[in-house]
């Protein structure tokens, strides 16, 4: 009967395991950060932990609605940074829109900031004592400054997202 030889050669270098080639795809991308995107998004998560820092506890409702954006916004955040940190963008290659989907994110984090931080500073103006109030009306200006970076970050997404119509 004849007999089959396989001869099997060793790869050269280390063997590659299940985890390399699971996590193959993610390339840490440091460099975006130092671009004026980049350092509005680390601007918009640092302002969120200072809006939450200094607005809880919630005491007033319009408080409560103004830490429900910060939070919703601040995870928000968090996520575009993850994405542009490990490099998403690149790795997958499904059908969407980046700059359209980073720019409708941003725009609607604006709006909804911008209502938060008048009502955050409405509900603190009227005379109410509490050890609070001091804190919240800060939180309320914060939240104002967060709405301008916010708004900077979506005018340079726009104008991104409007170039790639002229190419």
């Amino acid at each position: 009967m004849p007999e089959t030889v396989v001869n099997v050669t060793p790869s050269e270098g280390k063997p590659e395991s299940t985890t390399d080639s699971l996590f193959s795809w993610i390339n840490i991308n440091y460099a975006y950060f130092r671009t004026l995107p980049g350092m509005l998004k680390i601007a918009e998560a640092v302002l969120g932990v200072v809006c939450l820092a200094l607005a809880t506890p919630a005491i007033l409702a319009g408080t409560s609605w103004f830490l429900f954006v910060v939070v919703l916004s601040f995870v928000a955040t968090l996520i575009w940074i993850a994405i542009y940190l490990i490099g998403v963008r690149e790795a997958l290659t499904l059908p969407i829109n980046w700059i359209l989907t980073e720019l409708l994110n941003t725009g609607l984090v604006t709006i909804l900031y911008a209502v938060a931080f008048i009502v955050q500073l409405s509900v603190w103006s009227t005379p109410y004592s509490s050890s609070y109030r001091s804190s919240n009306i800060a939180a309320g200006v914060f939240g104002l400054i967060n709405t301008v970076v916010y708004a900077a970050a979506c005018f340079l997404l726009y104008r991104d997202w409007r170039a790639t119509f002229t190419q």
